[in-house]
């Protein structure tokens, strides 16, 4: 009895102990944040490249449209004035005024634009209208807006004007990085196949003003959503 009593004792002592299961380990709550929220950032700035991307495109592409022989009224949507005269951006969009006016595209004129917050004692369309004047362009061939802030204002304003003196058709006169803006707004406030006629500048410092349209093209597409939405 006492050998089988040593023996138990000792196959208890050789036996191996049962090793415990080992657990995954699991990943911690502030692990899984932290890379929930790499990833969303990942995507947004995915998104918001992608959308500069698009908006650089626009920008860059001017609308390239055929002018016909003749409208009813050309728009020339404004820019600063120093001093009281159009700065020399400004004085490119109305020097293409006035080559088209003088091809016979059209015998009307609005030039649009209000008060700068720059010393100004003329809006830009005071301004403009003195230019065009001094280029050979009739005084009464020249309709005032003076109350736009914006290019939506621009060509909102510019319509009713339109629609007070039976103008129909129309081209609007700028710079290339704002064709493609200026004629999505002019669709949207319901001028009848618009036309741009577009100028390249080289005057002005054109990466600030591309980065620039950047941020106005995207307001401008939020502005427009609120539209249709009745906000």
């Amino acid at each position: 009895m006492t050998a089988k009593t040593n023996m138990n004792r000792k196959q208890r002592t050789v036996s191996p102990k049962p090793k415990k299961a080992i657990k995954p380990a699991r990943k911690s709550g502030l692990y899984r944040t932290l890379v929930n929220l790499f990833r969303t950032i990942v995507v947004v700035f995915l998104i918001g490249l992608a959308w500069i991307v698009y908006i650089q495109w626009k920008v860059q592409v001017a609308p390239d449209q055929a002018l016909p022989k003749q409208v009813d009224v050309g728009i020339v949507l404004g820019a600063s004035l120093r001093q009281d005269i159009p700065s020399p951006g400004l004085q490119e969009r109305l020097d293409l005024a006035v080559d088209l006016y003088n091809q016979g595209k059209f015998k009307q004129l609005i030039v649009s634009g209000g008060l700068d917050h720059n010393g100004s004692k003329l809006t830009e369309a005071e301004g403009m209208r003195n230019y065009l004047v001094n280029k050979g362009i009739p005084v009464k061939s020249i309709l005032i807006e003076p109350r736009a802030t914006s290019t939506y204002e621009n060509l909102l304003f510019s319509k009713q004007i339109m629609d007070e003196q039976g103008l129909v058709s129309s081209i609007i006169m700028t710079h290339s990085y704002h064709g493609s803006r200026s004629l999505d707004i002019a669709e949207t406030v319901g001028l009848k196949d618009p036309l741009v006629s577009s100028t390249k500048s080289k005057v002005l410092f054109m990466p600030y003003h591309e980065v620039r349209e950047t941020l106005a093209y995207t307001k401008w597409i939020w502005t427009k959503v609120l539209l249709k939405a009745g906000i």
